[in-house]
């Protein structure tokens, strides 16, 4: 999603509104972003998003924060009255569409064992326990 985005605003404002590659060939990709293959390893995948954090970050330094990003046509949940986003409410909608999909994880990463990230913390910087907490401690 984050690299998706920062292609348009890189190539801002001549992004097109329209991937030109073919649906199945769209979805397949798009479908295959969402596993770890055999060959990847978390390492591999936390250094490339590092890498794509360090992109991000570049082209906000770097980029007219007002320049136009057009909006994509070929999805049915983008709004077909509007032209352009502003770079600035892309890097925004980012953030957010990052903050939710941690979110998510947070939750899943929860429901393993009820651990919250008070307990996380207190586990990680060893603090003592308290009758409000425990830290967290694997099993």
């Amino acid at each position: 999603m984050q690299r998706a985005w920062m292609a348009r605003v890189a190539a801002a404002p001549d992004a097109p509104h329209e991937d030109p590659r073919p649906l199945a060939q769209r979805t397949a990709e798009h479908a295959n972003e969402f596993v770890m293959r055999h060959e990847e390893t978390l390492a591999g995948l936390l250094e490339a998003f590092a890498a794509q954090n360090a992109e991000t970050l570049r082209l906000v330094d770097t980029t007219d924060l007002d320049a136009a990003v057009p909006v994509p046509r070929d999805a049915p949940w983008f709004p077909k009255d509007v032209e352009a986003w502003s770079v600035r409410w892309v890097i925004l909608h980012v953030i957010n569409e990052l903050a939710r999909h941690a979110g998510h994880a947070d939750i899943v990463r929860e429901s393993i064992d009820g651990a919250t990230m008070y307990e996380l913390i207190a586990g990680l910087q060893n603090w003592q326990p308290q009758p409000w907490l425990t830290p967290w401690q694997p099993k």
